[in-house]
């Protein structure tokens, strides 16, 4: 079985950083894509960045210039450098994977979430 457990949310002030990590583990082949979303309440869920197998990436417009997403394969971890944080990045951030299965069938996972709340 896949797990994805995440780590590093929390309270911060407006202005400030924060870095998010995301482990897999158990038995699988690979990981393809792995990204991050993020629901605020009320809301639906959104993708914030995502990261490639090949080490591309890709941002919501909102968080470009702010938020750097990278993965250590070795460690089967991807991470979100989150700077300059507004208030509206309050929300609860879910890790997201695409994981090839011993079975060589894809998957797609996800974690249990971690709040992140900015004040003003």
């Amino acid at each position: 079985q896949v797990q994805l457990v995440e780590s590093g949310g929390g309270l911060v002030q407006a202005g400030g950083s924060l870095r998010l990590s995301c482990a897999a583990s158990g038995s699988f082949f690979s990981i393809d894509t792995l990204g991050w979303y993020r629901q605020a309440p009320g809301k639906q869920r959104d993708l914030v960045a995502q990261i490639t197998g090949g080490d591309s990436t890709n941002y919501a417009d909102s968080v470009k210039g702010r938020f750097t997403i990278s993965r250590d394969n070795a460690k089967n971890t991807v991470y979100l450098q989150m700077n300059s944080l507004k208030p509206e990045d309050t929300a609860v951030y879910y890790c997201n994977a695409l994981i090839r299965r011993l079975s060589g069938l894809r998957g797609n996972f996800w974690g249990q979430g971690t709040q992140v709340t900015v004040s003003s």
